[in-house]
Formats: C-alpha cells, structure tokens, sequence
C-alpha cells in the first residue's frame, strides 16, 4: 500500500486535493471533530490538562478558540491529548483500508508530529497566499490571532515543499487540479510497478 502524503499551507486546498485521487483519505481535521463529539475520555483528559477553563461535553470548537486565544501554550497542551486520539485512528484506518493500493493521509501536522514515513509519497500544495486569504475569510471559524498561532506550530512551507516528492499549485480552478492530480496518480502507481 502507497501512502500519500499531503503538505501545504493552512487553506491552500489540501483537503479538496487529497479527495482527487480517487483513494481512501484519512483526514485528521474530520477525526478531531468526531473526538470532540463523541469521546469521553479525551474530554475528561482536555478538562484535567485545562483546569482553569470550563469546558462542556460535546467539546465545542468555539470554546477551545477561546482557550487557544487567551494563552499561546494551551495549543500545545490540547495537541497533546488530542493527537494520541488521532494517531489511533490514523492506524485503524490503515488496518482497514491495507488491502487498497493507496491512501491519502491530510494531516496537518503530518511531518512536525513525525507520522511519516520513508517511503510515504509527499504531496505540496501550493498557492498563492492572496488566494489563502480569500478562502479563510469565508470559512465561518476563522479568526486570524488562531490561525497565527497555528503557523507558528508548522514547518516553514519552503521546508515543506524542499521535502515533496511532488507539488500541485492550486490556483481554485478545479480543471487544473483534476489534471495535476491525474498526471501525478499515474506517476506515482507507475514508479511502484517499476520498484515491484
């Protein structure tokens, strides 16, 4: 099974891009909501780490934004009750999809946490940061002091880009994007035929 990794920017399109290829996709944004929905444990451990903030089960985005807004270190301290969570289902879904010949892996932090891999197939989406703006001005959650701190958590994106094995420039147009994502699956399937 290839694993795909995808890199890029906060709202440069990673996610619209990994539903492209047409494989199954992993995308951690989804799952940290289903664990603020639905896990107990992991609220119970978020309360204990928080101990000077009222939180209620379902957790609440809009009350862990005002968390994260009052003090810098409380992201950290979320990340790290939360990617654990994470990291479990990121190997659920492997085990379920093992058979497939590929799978997309959208996780943010994908090589800060270290969940790469070697031979994990990465994947840079590029665009333009007027582009970005736009985008994240329309999303109903964006507040940019949060955003600001998220950056902060990332590698910078020349880093990023330096590591891929591919990048995709995403200009919005969905036309392009098909045909970068089709020139790129056949490259891919084609380099693991030949390395078979």
């Amino acid at each position: 099974m290839i694993r795909i990794g995808i890199l890029g920017e906060i709202g440069s399109g990673k996610s619209y891009v990994a539903k492209k290829f047409g494989f199954p996709v992993f995308n951690a944004d989804v799952e940290v909501k289903k664990i603020y929905k639905k896990n107990r444990k992991c609220f119970k451990k978020l309360k204990k780490a928080l101990p000077n903030y009222r939180l209620s089960f379902p957790i609440k985005r809009k009350d862990l934004s005002k968390i994260v807004i009052d003090n810098k270190n409380n992201i950290k301290k979320i990340n790290k009750v939360v990617h654990p969570e994470v990291r479990v289902s990121m190997k659920n879904f492997l085990k379920k999809n093992k058979n497939k010949k590929a799978v997309i892996l959208d996780i943010p932090l994908f090589l800060e946490n270290k969940i790469n891999n070697k031979k994990d197939v990465l994947i840079f989406v590029e665009a333009k940061k007027k582009d970005i703006e736009k985008k994240l001005i329309k999303r109903k959650n964006y507040n940019k002091k949060i955003f600001k701190r998220l950056r902060k958590l990332q590698l910078p994106l020349e880093i990023k880009k330096k590591k891929s094995n591919f990048v995709i420039k995403n200009n919005f147009k969905s036309l392009n994007i098909k045909k970068s994502v089709k020139i790129i699956k056949n490259k891919i399937l084609e380099n693991e035929r030949n390395s078979s």
